[in-house]
């Protein structure tokens, strides 16, 4: 397992939609592990496989509370079957997005089916905080990020102020 350096905005490979994997075979799992470590290391609790640059239609998650024991999930091919008709509103930040947050309206319960990390076909009913954190990974496969839910003018401040922040990080490594 290693951990790999996440893609922050704007950056064009994360409009990109992905392809959808094979298969979970050993290049896969390895991907998923690596996902896992990256997104550990970055205190995250979801990641998206065009976040490291791979555009494979793989996810991982772990929204297990930091004094309970991890529960990682890892999906490849995700899709949803099912949405609820109950909305939520919640606050959403992105590990390529560092340091911005944003409310965003999505549905409260989804039915999510996927092959695991044995390549079973699975299928889970994410409820709250993993529902919400699924459908954000889920974006990610399609090229759609958090800010793409916002308005033209709160999303175009968000990115103004990744830029600044990527070009200002640029010119103190020269």
């Amino acid at each position: 397992m290693a951990v790999r350096p996440i893609i922050i905005a704007p950056d064009k490979r994360l409009k990109l939609a992905c392809e959808a994997v094979e298969g979970v075979n050993a290049r896969v799992r390895a991907l998923m592990d690596d996902m896992l470590e990256s997104m550990y290391a970055s205190n995250g609790i979801g990641l998206a496989a065009p976040q490291l640059g791979v555009l494979a239609r793989v996810i991982v998650l772990d929204v297990a509370r930091a004094d309970d024991e991890s529960q990682p999930l890892r999906l490849a091919n995700p899709e949803i079957r099912w949405a609820s008709d109950e909305f939520t509103d919640g606050d959403e930040g992105c590990l390529s997005l560092p340091e911005h947050y944003a409310p965003v309206i999505r549905p409260d319960r989804v039915r999510v089916a996927y092959f695991d990390y044995e390549n079973r076909a699975c299928e889970i009913e994410a409820v709250g905080l993993l529902a919400r954190c699924v459908q954000h990974e889920m974006d990610h496969l399609d090229g759609i990020l958090f800010v793409d839910h916002l308005s033209a003018l709160k999303r175009n401040v968000i990115l103004r102020k990744l830029t600044k922040t990527k070009k200002l990080a640029a010119e103190a490594a020269d």
